[in-house]
């Protein structure tokens, strides 16, 4: 699969990061939906994987930064996570489609029974149509709420659903060789599989705060699915309608060759 096929995938898995969709940014959601809404509508079997339940519960709890104790964290995931989805599930009626929401630990994905129950319910949430919408259980997360990030997790769901397609979203539109405010930063538009992007430097977690990801997460979420035969595109948020109709945008990252 290139770029140019995107827009015949059959299963697409898109990942958006809470800086992109909370605070400021809020408004966001309504065009991802646009975008997702799109695809959803020429065939496509869509899944939201959407961080933000921690940034979007911040402001019920009078919290002005991301709170570092794991009670506070997951109080305001609890608080969070219904508005979210409430949120999309708003947007999405415009369109007449009906969303999903299904939590998700990192044990949950390694251990083989309730990996096998999720992936069973996902199965059958894609073939009635409706567009799941995952996140990690913050609420009852401990390692997973301090370390993990939801692009791991997005290349997980990619591996669970075997999905053709995975986009990585964030408020980067591609990667660059270093940080991309910093001086002679070149994009880079093209990763051939097992390219080990040698003489590039990531920086850290995005401006905002409020997220746990940053370039070098999305590039080891690239490389989990691509090893699993799912190709990457890492693009920002506002460019997702783009993306999805297969414009040359973005970081590409190729799938593992099938003779591999």
């Amino acid at each position: 699969m290139s770029r140019a096929d995107i827009p015949h995938a059959r299963r697409v898995v898109v990942k958006v990061g809470s800086s992109s969709i909370s605070g400021p940014n809020v408004d966001a959601i309504g065009p991802l939906v646009d975008a997702l809404a799109t695809a959803y509508g020429r065939g496509a079997e869509v899944v939201l994987v959407s961080s933000g339940a921690i940034a979007t519960g911040m402001p019920f709890l009078d919290l002005e930064a991301r709170p570092t104790d794991l009670a506070t964290q997951q109080a305001a995931a609890a608080v969070g996570q219904n508005v979210l989805i409430y949120r999309y599930q708003e947007s999405l009626r415009r369109y007449g489609i009906v969303a999903g929401q299904v939590l998700l630990t990192a044990g949950d994905i390694d251990d083989p029974t309730p990996r096998s129950n999720a992936q069973r319910a996902m199965e059958r949430l894609l073939k009635l149509r409706i567009l799941p919408i995952v996140n990690e259980n913050d609420t009852v997360a401990t390692h997973e709420i301090r370390f993990g990030d939801n692009d791991r997790l997005a290349a997980l769901v990619s591996q669970l659903v075997e999905a053709d397609l995975l986009v990585l979203l964030s408020d980067v539109d591609a990667l660059y060789t270093k940080p991309p405010a910093e001086p002679g930063a070149v994009k880079i538009t093209d990763v051939p599989f097992g390219d080990e992007l040698a003489g590039v430097t990531f920086g850290s977690a995005g401006a905002a705060g409020v997220g746990t990801g940053g370039a070098g997460t999305k590039v080891a979420a690239a490389r989990l699915a691509t090893e699993s035969g799912t190709p990457v595109l890492v693009t920002s948020t506002p460019q997702v309608a783009d993306a999805l109709a297969g414009a040359d945008i973005g970081t590409w990252f190729a799938a593992r060759p099938l003779d591999l």
